[in-house]
């Protein structure tokens, strides 16, 4: 496969999605040590990596990395909202990737490039909510004896391989970066909360001081949303099907209660679980005139957008990233996105200094997947502590700060139980 082989949208945006690509590498210092470091040791010589992700710029500066590392890529969107074209045009024609996405491409399309990507006959897979593995699995089967491991990004995708495994049909180890410390602490809290707040208020230019805005489900993800949305001086709602986080949620100082009532009095509504229809019909029947709701999590499915259009009158679509749906009840429900991750369909997904860490975690798992996926078993697997670690202590020093080390002699305290008070 050649870089030459690709269906993108336009090549002529490839200089623009250049300059935006280095733009986002002057706030990758991690990676950037680690791509230095690849260009040296090529720790991925011979690898054949198939790449089911959000096409972006920060993703375009791994892809970059992993090929210094000597790995021959192909690339794929992990959502049909979430490529931008710019990039996509710039990876074939200035760096030699092969990729597959188009910004707005249809569900057909969207898993015929996926299909693409598999024909590459993949040793090693990276996944944003494990499309590119489950289709392997149920379609392409004939591919998992070349198979040494994959890595997964998104919660919803770890979700889903967990389920795999449980019902033993995972057939090869994957390394979850999603629940890498230096990941989902830094960029589900602090990236998914500044880019969902970003997405929303480019969708609709409303303020949010002084409205009421409710987030479903707290995990690290909706802890950033709420946060960000509390210091924007929003009212914040938790819904919650976990007492340990909903007491959480109403610790860190936000209401909590059942979505059938928080619906009634929101002004917007963000979803972030993982699940499905957690915006349900009978939400739909009370919430609010005016509701703007959004969509966080991976997947479209956690609105019940079929019981939306069922409910909808009329729809119309006052700005570019908003559909206004008119119920028969004579309220109105904004819309962001299709449902789609608002993020990134309606703003750029997180910023590049938060996705520094995450992209340094997959760029060292490939590595170590590589050397040792084949002695792991069919299992979804941890980031390796010492990685974890390694690119905690690499951003600090990035960012020019440093820390203490334990002496001999606490060394030994804490290893010992003899010496008491």
């Amino acid at each position: 496969m050649f870089a030459n082989d690709h269906d993108i949208k336009d090549i002529a945006l490839a200089d623009q999605g250049r300059q935006r690509i280095d733009w986002a590498y002057a706030e990758m210092p991690v990676l950037q040590a680690i791509h230095r470091q690849f260009l040296q040791e090529k720790p991925l010589a011979g690898a054949r990596i198939s790449a089911c992700l959000h096409i972006t710029t920060e993703t375009a500066n791994l892809a970059r990395t992993l090929q210094a590392g000597g790995a021959e890529l192909v690339l794929c969107a992990s959502n049909p909202l979430c490529t931008q074209d710019d990039v996509a045009a710039a990876l074939v024609k200035h760096y030699d990737i092969p990729t597959f996405a188009m910004r707005g491409e249809d569900n057909l399309t969207y898993y015929h490039h996926i299909g693409r990507a598999l024909a590459h006959r993949p040793q090693l897979t990276m996944d944003d909510g494990a499309d590119l593995v489950s289709e392997l699995h149920k379609n392409r089967a004939d591919l998992v004896a070349d198979m040494i491991g994959g890595s997964e990004e998104t919660t919803t995708g770890v979700i889903r391989l967990r389920a795999m495994a449980k019902d033993n049909a995972l057939k090869f180890p994957v390394i979850a970066v999603n629940d890498a410390m230096t990941k989902h602490l830094f960029d589900n809290r602090y990236g998914t909360g500044q880019s969902t707040i970003d997405g929303i208020i480019r969708a609709t230019n409303i303020l949010l001081a002084g409205k009421t805005f409710t987030v479903a489900g707290y995990g690290w993800c909706g802890r950033g949303i709420a946060m960000r949305a509390k210091g924007h001086g929003a009212r914040v709602i938790i819904t919650e099907v976990d007492p340990l986080r909903a007491l959480e949620a109403a610790m860190d100082g936000h209401s909590v209660m059942p979505m059938l009532e928080a619906a009634a009095r929101s002004d917007f509504i963000v979803t972030a679980t993982g699940d499905k229809n957690v915006l349900d019909r009978a939400h739909f029947q009370v919430i609010k005139d005016g509701c703007v709701i959004a969509n966080s999590g991976h997947f479209n499915v956690e609105i019940n957008l079929p019981a939306l259009e069922a409910l909808t009158l009329e729809k119309h679509k006052p700005r570019e990233h908003v559909q206004t749906h008119v119920l028969g009840n004579g309220r109105k429900v904004c819309l962001l996105a299709e449902g789609r991750l608002v993020n990134l369909a309606a703003a750029e997904g997180h910023p590049a200094a938060v996705m520094d860490m995450s992209f340094a975690n997959q760029a060292l798992s490939m590595a170590y997947l590589w050397q040792h996926g084949a002695s792991l078993e069919c299992a979804v697997h941890p980031v390796p502590a010492d990685i974890d670690r390694r690119v905690a202590q690499m951003k600090l020093t990035a960012m020019g700060l440093g820390i203490d080390t334990l002496s001999a002699e606490q060394r030994h305290y804490l290893s010992t139980w003899q010496e008491g008070t």
